[in-house]
């Protein structure tokens, strides 16, 4: 199958004369917008109803992104098998399945949570198909089916730059949810709106199904009808519409793991992605000119691929987003010109979605059981100019090639064996950069100068990381690295430090970051066996590298809960920290979402609970919520001491504890700690501390010496405006630091 030009591709299936019908267009474009609208709210709006009762375990979401893929199918392969019927059966079938569907209004999934025992493998797909199952596949079904329906209705018009309209809807879904209805409206107010949405859809559907013909017409049958696909044209539509699915993925792992965690940052890839489609779709050379610059965009995507850390940031997170933006549309913009004759439109549209389910789970479920770490980036850069360098900038005779191949690897070495940064390895990056450049005109040779250029700039580094074995973890939440630097070993997550140990060996008991002895709860650890006796009972929801474990002493009760076992692992690893090994070895570890963790424990357990799962700038907000706060009073004793550590460079949480506070009854302090020098030299950490509790006094006895405040503790205020968080309301948006 070889490629065609945009102007062979837009005459092969030309319209066959006469115009649209009056106000056909435009009917279809709003069913579309509607529909795509809707499928991109759905999403977001189903997790924030499942979290507080499914908890954040990978299981979970693992099987419910399988279960929206799945459903995805589902709709387009609807699509398909309606388009071998009469026009008129089609129409009333599809209203049926849009009546039935609405059988499950308003959108919910259903009472109770995940029993005890259940395994979320099989539980958790079974839920979410009985609550939105209908729904979501009828919706979905809107894409392919109305742009066959607009075949019908107007056949000497091109039914294929509709889907340019379907993804601005998209877009629009994409955008809107977290900038104004998250912000806005309860869950419950989203659930009835989101069912307005539908009914207006199934109308809008039924308008399109009046401007049907009775009976296929002669032309449509014929033009097209008869057009073979082989199966190397289909596996091209879903390579073509795979490796764009997974760089969404990839691009924003990379920029939330690697560069920089920043809340919303997730909207940026996926939004890209969309305009691509749009671009793509639509009628004009704008996307042809976009797809042109495919090899700059593949030099600058080359060298940022394995980018760490703030320093350059910003330059590769520019490059990673530039970079997805013109391979997305390049690559969508050649299976726009491998279209098909509208006769078979349904069918490209179910292989399309196909290949985007298979890029989608090869980066959400097969890359985090074979790599440990982001490869799947890397991987599908190279992909992407595989399939997509089309167009050369600069024809090379083949000794050019091969001596441009030959110096390329060369460059590649010196740069991977120069010191990051360095004179050397920026010189190898800037010749290679220009070789691909040069190169632009053969694939093979551009893949290798790619290749070359990756390794030069961190890819061998990160190589040779991963077959040491012993410094990186992957799990389902995370990249975790262990790091010695001087006298210290640290636990990284990208660029967000999760504990540290000073290495010598008199001094690895010694709590340090986030948990320093004059901490916020640091001091509260400290004042346990005052408060509580010496056998008092303490839990700890994030396990981290175990730190808070020095701060136990014998005859104490310890619990850490928490969620990912990678973590647990590298805890309780004597050879990367020695925190529990050495502190409280007898320390039990809950393993799962702690939400629901502590809400299976028995009442009244605890005389102290620290919630340190904020640290990172990825906040779980269902253990923020004013039900999360009842869950965590019901755990503690009558004059119990709620500890929440809410450092973060994005967000202030101190206001959502605040009115979760005021909600509960609950009495607080905060204890901003910021350490001198002396102390920061000895690896204490700036960290921000909430202390709470139900007795007053419990509070003035932490936090007072004769009525004063000591210890630089503050009061708690809630925050004028700043709503508090529930399990019907959370929006991060109030609480964005300037």
């Amino acid at each position: 199958m070889t490629d065609i030009s945009a102007s062979e591709a837009d005459a092969r299936w030309a319209p066959g004369g006469g115009e649209t019908p009056a106000g056909v267009r435009p009917l279809f474009v709003l069913t579309l917008l509607t529909g795509s609208f809707l499928l991109f709210l759905l999403q977001p709006l189903v997790a924030r109803i499942a979290l507080p009762r499914l908890g954040g375990a990978p299981a979970v979401w693992t099987s419910a992104m399988l279960v929206y893929q799945a459903l995805l199918l589902g709709g387009y392969a609807w699509a398909h098998g309606l388009a071998r019927l009469a026009p008129r059966t089609q129409a009333a079938l599809h209203l049926l399945a849009f009546l039935v569907a609405a059988l499950w209004l308003p959108i919910g999934l259903g009472a109770g949570g995940m029993p005890a025992g259940a395994d979320p493998v099989w539980w958790v797909p079974g839920l979410f198909l009985a609550g939105i199952g209908p729904l979501f596949l009828v919706v979905a079904a809107q894409a392919p089916l109305m742009q066959r329906w607009f075949a019908l209705a107007a056949p000497q018009a091109d039914p294929f730059p509709l889907y340019a309209a379907s993804n601005l809807g998209s877009f629009a879904g994409l955008i809107a949810y977290p900038m104004f209805m998250e912000p806005l409206l309860t869950v419950a107010t989203q659930r009835w709106v989101w069912s307005g949405g539908f009914a207006l859809l199934a109308l809008l559907a039924a308008a399109c199904a009046l401007r049907l013909p009775r009976h296929l017409p002669p032309a449509a049958r014929m033009e097209g009808a008869d057009e073979r696909i082989g199966v190397r044209r289909v596996l091209l539509w879903m390579a073509l519409a795979a490796v764009p699915s997974g760089l969404i993925l990839s691009t924003s792992t990379h920029l939330g793991t690697d560069l920089v965690a920043m809340p919303l940052l997730w909207v940026v890839p996926l939004g890209l992605y969309l305009l691509s489609f749009v671009l793509a779709f639509a009628p004009g050379r704008l996307a042809d000119r976009i797809a042109a610059l495919l090899p700059l965009a593949l030099a600058a995507g080359a060298a940022t691929a394995f980018a760490y850390g703030a320093a350059t940031a910003m330059w590769a997170i520019a490059a990673a987003l530039i970079f997805l933006f013109v391979a997305a549309t390049a690559l969508h913009r050649r299976v726009y010109l491998l279209r098909p004759a509208p006769a078979r439109l349904t069918l490209y549209y179910l292989a399309l979605a196909v290949g985007g389910a298979l890029g989608g789970l090869f980066c959400a479920v097969v890359a985090p059981m074979l790599f440990d770490w982001g490869y799947e980036g890397p991987i599908l850069i190279l992909a992407a100019a595989a399939l997509g360098l089309e167009r050369p900038w600069l024809r090379l005779p083949d000794r050019v090639a091969t001596v441009l191949a030959i110096v390329g690897a060369g460059l590649g070495i010196v740069g991977a064996a120069s010191e990051a940064g360095g004179p050397l390895a920026i010189g190898a990056a800037i010749l290679l950069a220009a070789g691909l450049l040069a190169a632009s005109g053969r694939r093979t040779l551009s893949i290798l100068l790619a290749l070359s250029l990756m390794l030069a700039t961190g890819g061998w580094r990160a190589l040779v990381i991963s077959a040491d074995g012993r410094v990186r973890t992957r799990s389902w939440f995370g990249v975790y690295t262990v790091a010695d630097r001087g006298d210290r070993r640290e636990l990284i997550s990208g660029t967000t430090l999760h504990g540290v140990q000073r290495t010598a060996p008199n001094e690895q008991t010694w709590p340090i970051s986030y948990y320093a002895p004059s901490s916020g709860v640091g001091i509260a650890l400290r004042f346990v066996p005052a408060l509580y006796g010496p056998k008092a009972s303490v839990g700890v929801v994030g396990l981290g590298t175990g730190t808070l474990a020095c701060y136990a002493r014998p005859g104490e009760r310890w619990t850490f809960f928490e969620i990912d076992p990678a973590i647990v692992r590298i805890a309780t690893d004597p050879a990367r920290f020695t925190f529990l090994s050495r502190c409280a070895p007898k320390a039990a570890i809950v393993l799962g979402d702690a939400r629901l963790s502590l809400a299976a424990q028995p009442p009244h357990a605890l005389n102290l609970l620290a919630v340190d799962a904020f640290s990172s700038d990825a906040v779980p907000m269902h253990l923020l919520t004013a039900e999360a706060f009842a869950v965590y009073g019901r755990v503690l004793a009558q004059d119990g001491l709620l500890l929440v550590h809410i450092s973060n460079r994005y967000l202030d949480l101190e206001p959502i504890v605040a009115a979760a506070a005021a909600e509960g009854g609950w009495a607080g302090a905060v204890r901003d700690y910021v350490p001198s020098a002396i102390s920061a030299e000895e690896g204490a950490g700036r960290s921000v501390w909430v202390a709470l509790t139900r007795r007053t006094e419990v509070l003035d006895r932490l936090t007072t010496d004769d009525g004063r405040r000591v210890g630089g503790w503050t009061r708690l205020r809630p925050k004028p405006g700043i709503r508090g968080w529930t399990d019907d309301y959370a929006s991060i948006l109030p609480v964005l630091r300037r």
